[in-house]
């Protein structure tokens, strides 16, 4: 089936599933999804975005102002994955804690107000990847659209260009408790830490990059291969902004970052 026929295919599937709620992060795939649903169902559909501290303020403001774009609707539902020990002990399926919050709280959200579909954005390249969420995805009979009418990303980033979405081109960005390795526990203060971090590496023009906090006191600047040549000129600036939000030992990692998908 080509690209045109699984757009198609999509906006018959969403059809027929009204009214509808999307969870909806800002990143490609759910910014996507939504365009096209707010395309077919209008009013039909509101997006839900969980709020928590693991969500940098830059991408809830993001978020907010794209779906504003759209004209869709956008509800801000709060949950508290961090304060289940499950979740901050952060072990190697914590996304999957992190997952059932969120559609745990669009389907009381969806009960509450009349809502018969949820709906995220997992996409056909996602098949075969360790992804903790699917299995609350199916726990709350969440679907997956784009997945289910074959959509790879590469066609997502197409159809995103075409229709002049912003997060045609952006790459992943997943939460800030990413950015902890497993078994080290996620905090609300590692959380601010880290995202202090971000913003202040990302003001100095730098745009795709992980601070990977290693403890309270320690972190490795990661900042992606092709924008690496930047780095020697503003090398004690990085650290120096770094140290400044509170770790005391900062290095940068020479061979850059390396996507885990």
């Amino acid at each position: 089936m080509d690209a045109a026929a699984k757009l198609e295919k999509l906006e018959a599937y969403l059809a027929e599933r009204s009214p509808m709620l999307v969870a909806f992060s800002g990143g490609v795939d759910s910014s996507f999804l939504l365009a096209v649903a707010q395309r077919v169902l209008g009013n039909s559909v509101t997006a839900i975005i969980a709020d928590s501290p693991s969500l940098p303020r830059q991408a809830l403001a993001k978020a907010h102002k794209l779906a504003a774009e759209l004209g869709a609707n956008l509800k801000v539902l709060e949950t508290t994955e961090l304060t289940q020990e499950e979740y901050a002990s952060n072990p190697v399926n914590r996304c999957y804690f992190c997952k059932a919050e969120l559609f745990k709280n669009m389907n009381a959200y969806a009960i509450a107000n009349g809502f018969r579909f949820l709906a995220y954005g997992e996409n056909l390249d996602d098949v075969g990847h360790v992804r903790p969420g699917v299995l609350a995805a199916a726990e709350f009979s969440v679907c997956a659209p784009l997945k289910e009418c074959g959509l790879t990303k590469l066609e997502i980033r197409q159809f995103s260009r075409e229709m002049q979405l912003p997060t045609a081109d952006d790459a992943a960005q997943p939460c800030l408790s990413s950015r902890i390795p497993h078994g080290v526990r996620v905090t609300s203060s590692a959380l601010k830490k880290i995202e202090r971090a971000e913003e202040y590496v990302r003001s100095l023009g730098f745009q795709i990059f992980r601070v990977r906090h290693l403890t309270d006191e320690s972190a490795k600047l990661q900042i992606e291969p092709s924008e690496m040549s930047r780095v020697p000129l503003l090398s004690e600036a990085l650290l120096g902004g770094i140290r400044a939000v509170g770790y005391t030992k900062v290095e940068i990692d020479p061979l850059g970052y390396r996507s885990p998908v």
